[in-house]
């Protein structure tokens, strides 16, 4: 797999969660940090995400916001 963005972390997926058109995806990063994503159903499906798969949390942003109360 080649790829431009240059934030590829693996790890393994620890839970998704199905909603009516997308899925939560967490996964966890070696040490235990924990990333979550929300992909379409259909790209879980296609993937075959599943608890327990190694995969990869592929990151390509140009800004992350933070925000407080």
């Amino acid at each position: 797999m080649k790829i431009s963005a240059r934030n590829i972390l693996k790890g393994k997926i620890v839970k998704v969660v199905h909603g009516a058109v997308n899925s939560e995806v967490t996964i966890e990063l070696p040490g235990g940090t924990q990333l979550v994503s929300i992909i379409t159903n259909s790209s879980v499906e296609n993937l075959g995400l599943t608890e327990g798969k190694p995969a990869y949390a592929i990151i390509k942003a140009s800004n992350v916001m933070v925000g407080v109360d």
